[in-house]
């Protein structure tokens, strides 16, 4: 048998996809794309029905000459790049780098890397689906259109260097809009009414809130109204009008999309959508697992399909009755319904084998690749488990003309949250009531008015910012975390606390961008544009009649927008830094390598210099002042300023405070149910100290 070449992307999937294949298979990995449009000119030829010119990417030749090497020694070449439609177009730039016949059934698709899928998937090659291709070649297109005709504008009006992507610029309009609705909000006051009520005999009290007067709900707009609504209540009896009780039944949410993990990602075990992305990647591409091999333990994360396999259906279930008995999955496996105009080639994000568990695969996974893991592995097998059941006692209490309510629950059966429970933002908010019977007379423990005022909308943060794009159907699942992305290194947004908020240079660019390129940032407009390279995927429309639908009226705004955008200057950011070298104060610039001090009298005063930040702490180790750092990734840490003389580092911030217990440093941390706390640092003490508590605890 002569030997067989197949190409994949990372050497990572290369080297689990070899494991599997044997000796008669050579695997090479393509490192992503190996042609495509030249960075240095439009690269589309508008005159000639917008062909692409395609080149070599530089630094790819030397690669791609040991491909074609290898395919010349081998009888057979295999594309197995991902499973989406830049996968094909990579597939198809393989294949005409290496002048395979078109016709050649040399492409082979799988949407997990196991032994099984892989073996499954060389026994049924099948040619080039030359539709995938061209909707990815409209989407290249399109993007390059947009980027390379308007962001010239911007260069020469606002600032060199910026950009305008046809979809990062709906983002960005959204995350300004919400920005601008924020500033124009104006709060009002409101006040509510809760009363501790307690039965006779029985001194454990439970809370109720005022909801209505009469039969009309109620609404209080002062401390006035709320202090004679209370002087009512205090002259009445408080009494059961009635008890209501019924059982309500909670689904299973569905197995994660690209969309759903990322949101859950970043609620959950706090990473950015990129980072998410980044670790699936990890896990779909393999990883050596103890006891069972180099392994992929996810399927294909890029989807926005719910479909699950009838086999993987299967065998959940089966683990889950062994488990925990039969009585945990339903009669009928759940079948969950995909939302209209997806691509539905994928199957929802799932384990491989569900036989791995997190706690299996504990010990060879990352502390990253653990959390991940083991958050799609619980939702999965949660959305094959039965529902869950709650009591639910809703009671309302009469005091003269004003009602009031409370709601409490207690798990009657607990089904998939035997795996995946809800976080506390899920939960609805109840109170544990005791046994009550209508007309029974309660007694008041306390009575308080409490003032409120309604509050803006929330900026977004990533994964609020994701579920929009999503349901309004701007973008596909491999294009959220990259927008994200974007946005930040451009310094259109910036991170605040865990949101995103837009910075000046960003209101500027949408500014322009709303006022002379209104479709490019229509949510509408560019949502179709999505549906319309389905279309194409779909084969029921031409690539290039859809891109000149696009572009041709485009062209008469980039016209116009070149004469009339004014010039727009963004002044430095003054700072309080002297410059040493002439006395001015030193302004923030932006360099390709983040910020920095600069003299703002330059060319005369050429100094520049880092940007410190410091917190008033000082180090534990020698006393020298506590910078805050990034590591090469961009994560934030805490370093001692006579680095390298002293090693003192922390990825959490030190505080003055000194550990009641042991007498060591404390470092400021967060909980989602208590908000912020200090730990000590002693692996022995671990004491905490929560803000609201006055003495500490030692709880580890």
């Amino acid at each position: 048998m002569g030997q067989k070449l197949v190409i994949v992307e990372s050497p990572a999937k290369a080297k689990t996809i070899g494991k599997y294949l044997g000796k008669n298979y050579v695997v090479e990995a393509s490192m992503g794309h190996v042609r495509d449009l030249p960075k240095s000119q439009l690269g589309v030829d508008i005159d000639n029905n917008y062909t692409p010119k395609y080149i070599t990417i530089r630094g790819k030749g030397e690669l791609l000459e040991k491909i074609k090497k290898e395919a010349k020694k081998c009888d057979e070449v295999y594309l197995a790049t991902d499973p989406d439609r830049e996968g094909e177009a990579i597939s198809w730039h393989l294949s005409k780098a290496l002048k395979l016949d078109e016709k050649k059934k040399c492409r082979i698709e799988f949407h997990e890397i196991t032994k099984s899928a892989i073996k499954s998937a060389i026994k049924e090659p099948r040619e080039i689906d030359i539709d995938l291709v061209n909707a990815q070649q409209a989407r290249r297109v399109l993007d390059r259109l947009v980027g390379y005709e308007i962001s010239p504008i911007l260069w020469k009006k606002v600032k060199w260097g910026l950009s305008a992507g046809r979809v990062q610029s709906v983002a960005l309009k959204m995350i300004c809009d919400r920005e601008r609705d924020i500033e124009k909000f104006i709060p009002k006051e409101y006040w509510t009414i809760e009363c501790n009520l307690h039965k006779e005999r029985n001194k454990s009290s439970f809370l109720v809130k005022l909801s209505s007067k009469g039969k009309k709900k109620i609404e209080i707009n002062s401390n006035e109204e709320s202090n004679s609504i209370i002087g009512e209540i205090e002259k009445g009896e408080f009494i059961v009008k009635n008890v209501k009780r019924s059982q309500k039944t909670k689904n299973p949410l569905p197995p994660f999309t690209t969309s759903t993990l990322q949101q859950d990602a970043y609620k959950k075990i706090n990473f950015s959508t990129k980072r998410t992305m980044s670790i699936a990647q990890q896990l779909y591409e393999g990883v050596d697992v103890k006891g069972h091999g180099t392994i992929g333990l996810i399927t294909y994360m890029r989807t926005d399909s719910v479909r699950i396999s009838k086999e993987a259906q299967g065998t959940a279930g089966k683990f889950l009755a062994d488990r925990f008995g039969e009585q945990y999955i339903p009669k009928v496996p759940k079948e969950f319904k995909s939302k209209k105009n997806i691509q539905d080639a994928h199957e929802a994000i799932r384990p491989t084998n569900v036989e791995i568990t997190p706690e299996v695969a504990k010990e060879s996974l990352s502390n990253e690749q653990y959390k991940l893991y083991s958050l799609i592995w619980k939702r999965f097998m949660a959305s094959q488990m039965s529902p869950c059941v709650l009591n639910i006692t809703t009671i309302e209490i009469i005091n003269g003309e004003y009602g009031f309510k409370a709601t409490g629950s207690a798990i009657d059966f607990d089904g998939f949250m035997k795996v995946y429970e809800y976080s506390i933002e899920e939960e609805k908010e109840v109170v544990n009531l005791p046994q009550l019977e209508i007309g029974e007379k309660l007694i008041k423990k306390s009575i308080e008015g409490k003032q409120h005022f309604t509050q803006p909308p929330a900026r977004f943060s990533e994964a609020s910012l994701v579920k929009t794009l999503e349901e309004n159907g701007i973008g596909r699942p491999s294009t959220y975390a990259p927008i994200i992305s974007t946005l930040l290194e451009r310094k259109y947004i910036e991170r605040e606390k865990r949101t995103l908020k837009t910075t000046e240079l960003g209101f500027i660019v949408n500014d322009i961008l709303s006022d002379y390129f209104k479709p490019i940032v229509d949510v509408e407009f560019t949502a179709e544009m999505e549906n319309k390279l389905d279309s194409v995927e779909e084969g029921k429309e031409n690539w290039t009649n859809v891109v000149d639908e696009f572009f041709s009226p485009l062209k008469v705004l980039i016209d116009k927008a070149e004469k009339e955008v004014a010039k727009v200057t963004i002044e430095d950011k003054v700072t309080d830094v002297i410059c040493e070298k002439c006395g001015r104060n030193m302004v923030i610039k932006h360099g390709r390598f983040g910020d920095f001090l600069a003299c703002p009298g330059y060319p005369d005063c050429k100094n520049t210099k880092p940007i410190v930040e410091e917190i008033d702490v000082k180090c534990p180790k020698c006393g020298g002042n506590i910078l805050v750092k990034k590591s090469k990734k961009g994560r934030k840490f805490y370093g001692c300023s006579n680095y390298p003389n002293c090693d003192f580092v922390s990825w959490f911030e030190p505080v003055k405070d000194k550990c009641a217990l042991c007498g060591s440093h404390m470092v400021k941390k967060y909980n989602k149910v208590k908000g912020n706390y200090f730990e000590c640092v002693d692996a022995d003490c671990k004491n905490k100290v929560y803000q609201n508590d006055t003495n500490s605890s030692s709880d580890s």
